[in-house]
């Protein structure tokens, strides 16, 4: 059986690749520490999975309508309003299988072949697949890291051409842990006011943010520009729900019905009773959300004045998200059993090999002179983890 052009281009998301390795070897009795997945360490709430449990009791196992339940929509629209000073009626917003899910559904329905859409880089692995699942061409606006890995409107100006539709952007981001001030998402603004360009605004990170910042949407600063922007946002991370498998996006109501008629088509609805769960995500306690955030906080104090303390490394102070991308260049010419490496990917396998520590190379994020770290992790990974790096790379000729 042949398969399809498409499907033989398509290539898997380098993160889970990572992962998987990891447990491979952990199953062959491997003693491996994997810091590649993006996914919090702590365990979804106890009121949480409580709440899904008297979902199910009470027959929440079925069909519920494809873009999500109606109380959960209203839920999300108050906590739009609430949290993010956004103005959306529920009919505004869809429930999707993961906030990866909403990206897919937004590249489908507003994406053409031939399209350019751009992306600041380093980026997730997925934005760039996900646009050209669609037909369309992914733009990489390259960042460096002593700008903090930031576009600037200058930046995104001088990469704007008749071709391009759209811009992704995230805040705070993954892999880099950027995170956009006020002041800068105002410069953005400003040059994307004179185009027509969608922006999708990943915002799924943002309660794990440092340093007393806020994550502020570019959807808030002006109304010509919300008109044209997509938040897309979850339950993954700041609940810690990644199973669970929840997400959505609030925006122009054509765009949203297109998504779920796109959504009726494919998946149908999102889980009956997680839905549920979600609910009470937004609407209980969030003492878990920050106490997440605070420790993750922690985890990053530690972590990144120890990789900067490792010859040949240096990792810029990330200010949300949880994710390190120290540069490993200085590695590169080194010699691991009389090879040199060449690039963050001999750097992720000589560390997996030789130290038994799981990382993912920057090349899937744009930037092979990178390597990403999660510190989604205890305190006692993190620390053996970093002890194997430093004396791994001691090793090297």
């Amino acid at each position: 059986m042949r398969l399809s052009q498409f499907a033989q281009r398509l290539k898997p998301s380098e993160t889970l690749a990572i992962s998987t390795r990891a447990k491979t070897l952990r199953a062959q009795g491997r003693d491996i520490l994997d810091f590649g997945l993006g996914e919090p360490d702590f365990l979804t709430p106890p009121h949480i999975i409580r709440a899904a449990e008297r979902a199910m009791a009470a027959g929440y196992t079925k069909y519920t309508p494809p873009s999500g339940l109606p109380e959960l929509r209203a839920a999300i629209a108050e906590k739009l309003k609430r949290e993010n000073q956004l103005d959306y009626r529920p009919e505004q917003i869809i429930v999707s299988c993961g906030a990866k899910h909403a990206l897919y559904n937004l590249a489908m329905v507003l994406v053409d072949p031939g399209d350019e859409v751009l992306i600041p880089g380093p980026c997730w692995v997925t934005y760039p697949a996900q646009v050209a699942m669609a037909g369309g061409t992914p733009v990489i606006i390259p960042t460096r890291a002593e700008e903090d890995f930031k576009v600037s409107g200058a930046l995104l100006r001088r990469y704007l051409t008749p071709r391009t539709k759209g811009l992704i952007l995230n805040s705070p981001c993954n892999p880099t842990g950027t995170v956009y001030t006020p002041e800068e998402l105002e410069d953005l603004a400003r040059v994307l006011l004179d185009t027509s360009l969608f922006v999708i605004s990943d915002e799924i990170y943002e309660h794990i943010i440092y340093d007393g910042l806020k994550q502020v949407s570019l959807a808030t600063l002006h109304p010509a520009l919300k008109e044209r922007c997509v938040v897309v946002n979850g339950f993954s991370k700041s609940y810690a729900m990644t199973g669970w498998r929840l997400g959505y996006c609030a925006g122009p109501q054509a765009v949203i019905e297109a998504c779920g008629r796109l959504q009726s088509q494919t998946t149908s609805n999102p889980t009956a009773f997680a839905q549920v769960a979600a609910i009470e995500a937004l609407t209980g306690p969030q003492d878990s959300v920050r106490r997440m955030a605070e420790e993750f906080e922690r985890r990053r104090n530690f972590v990144i004045p120890r990789l900067n303390a490792i010859d040949g490394l240096f990792c810029n102070l990330p200010r949300g998200a949880f994710y390190a991308f120290p540069r490993v260049e200085g590695l590169f010419g080194r010699r691991y059993q009389g090879k040199p490496l060449q690039n963050s990917t001999d750097v992720v396998a000589f560390l997996l090999d030789e130290a038994g520590v799981a990382l993912v190379p920057g090349e899937g994020f744009g930037d092979s002179r990178h390597l990403r770290l999660s510190y989604a992790a205890s305190m006692a990974e993190l620390e053996e983890g970093l002890r194997r790096i430093e004396q791994a790379i001691a090793r090297l000729e």
